[in-house]
């Protein structure tokens, strides 16, 4: 059987997210993921009216940081959020969350043991409710790495804990340091994109470095993804996410914008094959660890 080619809608392609599913679906695209929100229920039927299967919602980020370091309202207020979601990918019966262990080049790096108490507490939270609603948990690499790794070790033998992984933020968050060496036996998802690295000649990181390009249009070492991929003994879909925009004073994504959606998903389908088309005639792959902890569709 054919490896499964995902890709997640975006608000930034000019086209309601609702009518998005069909223009996927017609590019050639199995499934589709959403980011969260009040309109959920009316993305997903959109997709599976489509006939396209919902690979995973994306939770809420911009509290990820509260979780970790805010005593009171702000970081159980980013907590009912995530709660919220799980609830929700329970309701419309989708088997996964992605959510991002951290957010926020301007807040402390690495956890205190105050900040690793409210987390740790916090996000154990989560997982717990997850558990009881069927819904695994995929943590995913973003800036503060410290963040990542404390919830994996704390986390990440439990059955509906996982890791996602996302190629970008591997190469201009992560110092291009191979994440699946140290947690590819808990990789269960895929974020794939393509960005240029760090930018600034100080090597100062910031989020203008996250491009989200088509694979092949940056640096990314595709066969290499693949390879590490397989040999981690990845089996659900390639989960591709990408972006038509540039970053503030960037131009890398301009050429994506002037594209009328079809085209575009045209191009994000082609270089979509070429990526399964490496990942399929890489290495005999290790032990699986995808199926098992996500529910079918």
């Amino acid at each position: 059987m054919r490896t499964k080619l995902c890709i997640a809608a975006n608000e930034q392609f000019g086209v309601p997210l609702n009518d998005q599913a069909a223009l996927i679906a017609d590019a050639g695209f199995d499934a589709v993921f959403y980011g969260w929100s009040p309109a959920l229920h009316e993305h997903i039927r959109s997709a599976r009216q489509a006939g396209l299967e919902v690979q995973s919602v994306h939770a809420p980020f911009g509290g990820c940081a509260d979780l970790w370091l805010e005593d009171g309202e702000k970081g159980e207020r980013a907590l009912r959020e995530l709660l919220m979601c799980a609830a929700d990918c329970a309701k419309h019966e989708v088997g996964l969350m992605v959510s991002h262990a951290f957010i926020g080049f301007d807040k402390p790096l690495k956890p205190d043991e105050k900040a690793r108490l409210r987390g740790l507490t916090r996000y154990g939270k989560l997982v717990a409710q997850a558990a009881r609603l069927g819904v695994t948990v995929a943590l995913e690499n973003t800036e503060g790495d410290a963040y990542l790794d404390l919830l994996l070790r704390t986390f990440g033998e439990e059955k509906n804990v996982g890791f996602c992984l996302d190629t970008g933020h591997e190469m201009c968050y992560n110092g291009s340091r191979d994440l699946l060496a140290v947690y590819g036996q808990y990789l269960i998802a895929t974020h794939l994109n393509d960005n240029l690295g760090v930018k600034a000649k100080d090597g100062r990181i910031t989020w203008h470095d996250d491009l989200h390009l088509l694979p092949f249009d940056g640096i990314a070492d595709w066969e290499q993804i693949a390879r590490r991929l397989k040999k981690n003994g990845f089996t659900g879909p390639l989960t591709f996410e990408l972006n038509t925009r540039s970053k503030p004073n960037r131009h890398e994504n301009d050429a994506y914008a002037a594209m009328p959606i079809e085209q575009y998903l045209a191009a994000a389908y082609m270089r979509a094959c070429k990526v399964r088309a490496l990942f399929e005639k890489a290495c005999t792959p290790g032990k699986a660890h995808t199926e098992k902890k996500i529910l079918p569709l």
